[in-house]
């Protein structure tokens, strides 16, 4: 099972569950569902969701349902498919969403820094070296960006095209 880690350290008492034909929320959890049941559940009222969106689905389909979403699960199925780093680069930038955002599934040490730069704040994390350095808080980095992100550059003075992290 996968430990949830935020910036400020691993997370202990984290409630969501992803619903599965094996796997169902219990009492003191909240389900996070796949994009259809959620559009469902949704259009019927239900607010505080969770929706698991896979890198092949739109989240443009989310737009008119964002005021009930309280998490997003972004599917990160392998290393070298960043499909879901245009979802959270979408989610924050064009549709406004401001909840939390989750990478789950291949999340590697890697590139969880390019993660936090799209807006993704929380990460289901299962990668042996990854769960190391995370409890070390030793994070990779470049220190330079050419491309403005969903987290705004610390560094006021930088050029436009020039960011520092």
């Amino acid at each position: 099972m996968p430990e949830i880690w935020k910036e400020t350290g691993f997370v202990s008492d984290d409630p969501w569950v992803v619903e599965t034909e094996e796997t169902r929320a219990g009492s003191n959890e909240r389900a996070v569902y796949g994009l259809e049941e959620f559009i469902e559940r949704a259009s019927s009222g239900q607010a505080g969701l969770g929706v698991l969106v896979r890198p092949d689905e739109d989240v443009g389909r989310l737009k008119p349902f964002l005021e009930q979403i309280s998490l997003v699960a972004l599917v990160f199925p392998a290393f070298n498919d960043g499909r879901a780093f245009s979802h959270a680069s979408l989610l924050r930038t064009r549709l406004g969403y401001t909840a939390e955002l989750r990478a789950v599934g291949d999340v590697l040490i890697d590139q969880v820094p390019l993660m936090l730069r799209c807006g993704i704040d929380s990460f289901a994390v299962s990668n042996e070296t990854a769960l190391k350095r995370l409890a070390e808080m030793r994070l990779p980095g470049i220190d330079r960006h050419y491309q403005p992100t969903a987290r705004p550059s610390a560094d006021a003075k930088s050029y436009s095209w020039r960011r520092v992290s």
